[in-house]
């Protein structure tokens, strides 16, 4: 039997994407969905064979217009779930209809404090006591699907916005892997 497969969207270095690879999923990861020619992730697929798909939003007349090009992608490499993983851009309403309930991703907080980008800087400057990671389905907010998993970290006196970044990171990088598993084995 075929495993499932999957694409993930990213748009920077790629340790997320990284951490899937290096996991046991239950899904092959069969295409990267890059907005940034040049983003470090590119090299890690190509270091693992994973093909790409690579854009500049730039180059399209809409969001609609690259959605509808990514979904044509995604179809070709017959890709039925979508993971975000670092992805710097909103999903429109073109790609969530096309995989309604079928897009996760990982955010770097503990939703729903501190959506969106510098989540970890928001967390540190606010002085909150503890922050942690989010994975949640995608809508048509910043942040706001309905939330899957939650795991937390105490942010210390002494933390650096480097050093919490890099718990953050850990954590995503055990968690995320394990809710992608339980998502796709039920």
């Amino acid at each position: 039997m075929s495993k499932v497969k999957a694409a993930v969207f990213a748009s920077g270095t790629g340790s997320n994407f990284q951490a899937m690879l290096e996991t046991d999923l239950a899904c092959d990861v069969v295409l990267l969905v890059c907005d940034k020619p040049g983003a470090a992730v590119l090299d890690r697929a190509a270091e693992r064979g994973v093909p790409t798909f690579v854009f500049d939003p730039k180059s399209f007349a809409s969001r609609e217009d690259y959605e509808a090009e990514i979904i044509e992608k995604l179809h070709e490499a017959g890709v039925t779930w979508i993971f975000l993983a670092g992805y710097m851009r909103i999903a429109g309403a073109t790609l969530l209809q096309a995989f309604e309930e079928k897009i996760i991703n990982i955010h770097p907080s503990l939703l729903p404090a501190f959506p969106g980008k510098d989540a970890i800087e928001q967390a540190h400057d606010a002085g909150v006591e503890k922050t942690g990671v989010t994975v949640h389905y995608i809508d048509e907010g910043i942040d706001t699907g309905p939330i899957i998993a939650q795991e937390s970290v105490d942010i210390f006196p002494s933390d650096t916005i480097d050093a919490l970044r890099t718990r953050l990171q850990q954590l995503e990088h055990n968690l995320y892997p394990q809710v992608i598993n339980q998502l796709i084995l039920k």
